[in-house]
């Protein structure tokens, strides 16, 4: 039986979230997401070419370690999320346990996910995928920030989360409600990014089999 892909996952839900919510907060969203898409990618987000930054990360357990210390100087990708809040990112960080883990296993990458919430999220979004990669915290987006790839949600996005008992700001590491556009990266052995797919539209995400494809161009050193 083959696993549905995350856009077939998250068309499921949102049909569901939307029903659950009505149709005056499923529209304020809709809209954001529009404004989102016409707006499109930065100019200052990092491409093909570009080589990483670095910065501080916090693991789960609270201590620092930095983003060129957990690439190791191997291959890796790497997943920007928004939060353990984010159905959305939950569904595409279990995807890619289960279906992504695997392959970059067998050619061995590694895979690190990034978010700017509290450590306590993180290991909550780590314990609610069972996921078995490193997933680090972000504060302040300084990590993001280098990539440019930082926004935050709209100012009816957040009024419409305040109806529905939740606010960005309460999971961040540094009380803001930014967050970085969900992204993947592949970076190569020598820090140098070699796929780069953004996504403004945070409904969307980049499917494994696009990330393996990308592994799979790199060239054979």
């Amino acid at each position: 039986m083959s696993v549905p892909s995350i856009a077939q996952q998250i068309d499921d839900f949102t049909t569901g979230f939307d029903a659950q919510i009505g149709d005056r907060l499923a529209g304020v969203f809709a809209g954001e997401q529009t404004d989102l898409r016409s707006a499109g990618v930065p100019d200052a987000a990092l491409g093909v070419g570009d080589p990483a930054p670095d910065a501080d990360l916090i693991e789960v357990d609270g201590s620092t370690t930095t983003f060129s210390t957990a690439r190791g100087g191997a291959v890796t990708v790497v997943v920007f999320y928004r939060g353990a809040w984010c159905p959305y990112c939950n569904i595409t960080l279990r995807s890619y346990q289960e279906t992504l883990v695997p392959a970059l296993g067998e050619r061995g990458v590694g895979l690190i996910a990034v978010s700017p919430q509290t450590p306590d999220g993180s290991a909550q979004s780590a314990t609610n995928g069972s996921l078995s990669f490193a997933v680090l915290s972000d504060p302040g987006n300084v990590l993001a920030g280098k990539f440019g790839i930082v926004t935050e949600p709209s100012a009816a996005a957040r009024a419409a989360h305040t109806e529905l008992g939740f606010d960005v700001a309460d999971s961040n590491a540094d009380d803001t409600a930014r967050v970085p556009f969900p992204s993947v990266y592949v970076i190569d052995e020598t820090g140098v990014v070699r796929f780069a797919d953004v996504h403004v539209d945070y409904t969307t995400r980049t499917e494994p089999e696009e990330i393996v494809a990308a592994l799979d161009r790199l060239p054979v050193r």
